[in-house]
C-alpha cells in the first residue's frame, strides 16, 4: 500500500492557519533554534517533490515497545498527535506496536526496506549490524543528559550520527533520553569482581561487552518478557531503566537488590525514518516533523525524570526492603579498565569508532568541566550546609 494519500485543497485561509500553528510551536525554546544546524545535517540534501496544496501523507512507524507502554510508547504517540495538529491533518502518523508487526528488534530493518516509513527504538540495539550505532545511545561512563544534548545538537553529534546512517538510507534523530539508569536488579549482591563471573544478566549495549569482559553471561530479551526471565531463574540480574519504569515492572517484588548506574548515564531512544519517505514530503512538513520530533524528546527526557521521582519516592516508603546498593571500587575500576580496552579496540579497527570516541572525548572534557562548577558544585554546598 501506498502510503502517501491523497485528497482535495484545503479550504481558504487553511495555508495561514498551518503557518500560524507552526509559528507559535517556536515557543518551545531551544527545540525551535531558527537555522538549527544539527537538523540542517541530519536532513537530505534532495529537494522535497513538489506537491499540490491539500496533499495528504501517512506515514507508518513501527515501534519496539509493547502498546501503551509507558514513556517510551508515550513518545511516538506524542509525536503522532503534534505533527497531525500543527500540519492540520495533513501529515498523519500510523503507529504499529511490537504486537502488531512481532519485531521488536527488526525496526531498523523494516525501515530500512520501506516496510515501514519511521520507527522508534534504540540505536545501540543495532550494533550487531553497524557497530557504530552504539554510540548514539549512551555510554558507559560517559556524558550525561545535558551534556548529550548539546553534543548532539551543537557539537558534532548528529553530524556523526548521519554519517553512520547515511550509507542505509535511513535518517536517525535523538528520540527521548530516560536520563542517568540504574545499574539493575540482582539476585544476590555484588562485593567482588568474582561475583560476577557466571552471573546471568540482561543488558545490552556496549555495557553488555564490559560485563561479558568480567565474565557475566550477558543476553538480551525484549521488555514484555524481562519479568518472568529473572522470575524463573531464567536470568540471575537485569538492568532495564530506572524508577520510573522499573517498579511498574515490578521488579522490586523478586529482586532484592537494586545498584545505582554506570553504564547509561544519558540513554537516548531514536526516531528513524527512511530517507526516501523524508525526500517525498514537501518540506514544510519536513520541518513540522523535525520540530515535534525534538519536542517529543525533550518532553520524554522531563517526563521520565518527574516519574523516577515519583517512583523513587514509592520505592523508599513502599518498599523498604529493597537494598539500594553502589557497586564498590573494586568492581567500578575494573568495569572501567575493561571498558577502556574495549574502546580501544573498536577504535584500531574501525575509523569512524574513532572518530566518534574522539569527538564523545573532547566534548566530555569540556562539559564536564561546566557540570562540576555548575551542577556539582551547587549540590555538593547544599548538602554540607544540611550537615552544618
Amino acid at each position: 500500500m501506498n502510503h502517501f494519500q491523497f485528497s482535495a485543497p484545503a479550504l481558504p485561509g487553511g495555508l495561514a492557519r498551518k503557518v500560524a500553528q507552526l509559528t507559535c510551536v517556536s515557543l518551545f525554546g531551544f527545540l525551535l533554534a531558527c537555522n538549527d544546524k544539527s537538523a540542517e545535517s541530519a536532513s537530505s540534501d534532495t529537494a522535497a517533490a513538489k506537491t499540490a496544496p491539500g496533499e495528504k501523507f501517512e506515514l507508518k512507524l513501527a515501534e519496539t515497545w509493547q502498546p501503551n507502554f509507558p514513556i517510551f510508547g508515550d513518545t511516538p504517540q506524542r509525536l503522532a498527535d503534534n505533527v497531525e495538529k500543527m500540519s492540520g491533518g495533513r501529515l498523519t502518523i500510523k503507529i504499529d506496536s511490537a504486537n502488531k508487526h512481532k519485531s521488536p528488534f527488526g525496526v531498523f530493518d523494516m525501515v530500512k526496506s520501506g516496510q515501514y516509513d519511521m520507527g522508534h527504538s534504540a540505536s545501540y540495539y543495532w550494533k550487531g549490524k553497524i557497530p557504530t550505532s552504539m554510540y548514539f545511545t549512551t555510554m558507559p561512563f560517559g556524558m550525561i543528559a545535558p551534556e548529550q544534548y548539546a553534543w548532539f545538537y551543537y557539537g558534532d553529534g548528529m553530524k556523526l550520527m548521519q554519517e553512520v546512517y547515511d550509507e542505509h538510507g535511513v535518517l536517525s534523530f535523538p528520540g527521548g533520553n530516560t536520563s542517568n539508569q540504574m545499574g539493575g536488579w540482582f539476585q544476590k549482591e555484588i562485593n567482588t569482581v568474582e561475583d560476577l563471573k557466571g552471573l546471568k544478566m540482561r543488558i545490552p549495549g556496549f555495557a553488555g561487552e564490559v560485563l561479558a569482559k568480567l565474565g557475566v553471561s550477558v543476553t538480551n530479551i525484549a521488555p514484555g518478557e524481562l519479568y518472568t526471565s529473572l522470575e524463573r531463574g531464567t536470568i540471575d540480574a537485569l538492568e532495564w531503566v530506572g524508577p520510573a519504569l522499573d517498579l511498574r515492572m515490578g521488579f522490586q517484588k523478586i529482586a532484592p537488590y537494586y545498584y545505582t548506574g554506570w553504564h547509561e548515564p544519558a540513554t537516548e531512544l531514536q526516531f528513524l525514518i527512511n530517507k526516501q519517505t523524508m525526500d517525498k514530503l514537501p518540506e514544510d512538513l519536513q520541518a513540522i516533523l523535525k520540530i515535534a520530533m525534538r519536542e517529543a524528546a525533550y518532553n520524554m527526557y522531563v517526563h521520565s525524570y518527574y516519574e523516577s521521582a515519583e517512583s523513587w519516592a514509592s520505592i523508599q516508603e513502599e518498599f523498604p526492603e529493597v537494598k539500594i546498593k553502589t557497586f564498590p571500587p573494586e568492581v567500578m575500576n575494573a568495569m572501567r579498565k575493561a571498558n577502556q580496552e574495549l574502546l580501544d579496540e573498536e577504535a584500531k579497527g574501525n575509523p569512524m569508532a574513532k572518530k566518534i570516541q574522539a569527538s564523545q572525548a573532547e566534548f566530555l572534557d569540556k562539559a564536564r568541566g561546566w557540570t562540576k562548577i555548575s551542577d556539582s558544585a551547587y549540590l555538593k554546598s547544599q548538602e554540607e550546609a544540611d550537615a552544618q
